[in-house]
């Protein structure tokens, strides 16, 4: 059974992230790269790491007017990305552009609420109502737009999937039991986020500042 668990590369060090993907190779179902690790190496990076034959998630989150989100995503399709981020908030329009432009294969998520905010964070950029309707919202955007799942904490998972039975919902902020939550707020077990509904985990720091990092990805998994 391939593993739930993306691993996130958030390093601009390509021999780093090279490093950590041969060491968690055997028991990753895929890598994450964002965008501290894609402005440092570009395409070429990408492509370096995909050699190892794990699945990619590209995660840069695109956010534009429709026509040059479409245009970034036709760019990115010689990488041939498993999952691909935009942001729910770019609007329909730019969320069926995204989805339009993308290879067949490649799932297109929408980014709603960053795990990074709270509601006081939200409130301060005009958003009301709290993290958990805005995401509620924003799922229901996707989901008419034709997109393949969105990206959430696992405080609301359980509640998009009752209305998104065949959604794909990738989650992060995710913290094994006692773990340190660093820059997170809204923070969720791996083995609780699974329960809620999760499709897949982006795990990163737990990880890849561990000692050994896949004896520290193996004893996460296993509490699965």
């Amino acid at each position: 059974m391939t593993s739930p668990i993306y691993v996130a590369l958030d390093t601009p060090d390509l021999e780093r992230a090279r490093t950590i993907a041969k060491a968690v190779k055997r028991h990753a179902g895929g890598l994450k790269l964002g965008l501290e690790f894609f402005a440092a190496n570009g395409p070429a990076g990408v492509a370096d790491l995909a050699h190892l034959g794990l699945p990619i998630f590209l995660d840069l989150k695109l956010h534009d007017i429709p026509n040059t989100v479409a245009k970034a995503v036709q760019s990115l399709r010689v990488l041939e990305p498993a999952i691909i981020t935009v942001h729910a908030a770019g609007g329909r329009a730019m969320l069926e552009e995204a989805k339009a432009a993308a290879p067949a294969h490649t799932k297109v998520v929408a980014v709603t609420v960053l795990t990074s905010l709270d509601n006081r964070d939200l409130g301060r950029i005009g958003v009301s109502g709290g993290s958990h309707a805005q995401v509620v919202r924003l799922a229901g955007l996707a989901q008419e737009a034709g997109l393949d799942g969105i990206v959430c904490s696992g405080d609301e998972v359980a509640e998009v999937r009752k209305s998104w039975r065949g959604g794909f919902f990738v989650i992060p902020g995710i913290r094994p039991a006692g773990g340190d939550v660093a820059d997170q707020k809204r923070v969720m077990t791996p083995r609780a986020a699974m329960d809620a509904g999760a499709s897949i985990l982006v795990i990163g720091r737990p990880v890849t500042a561990a000692e050994d990092p896949d004896a520290a990805l193996r004893a996460i998994a296993a509490t699965l």
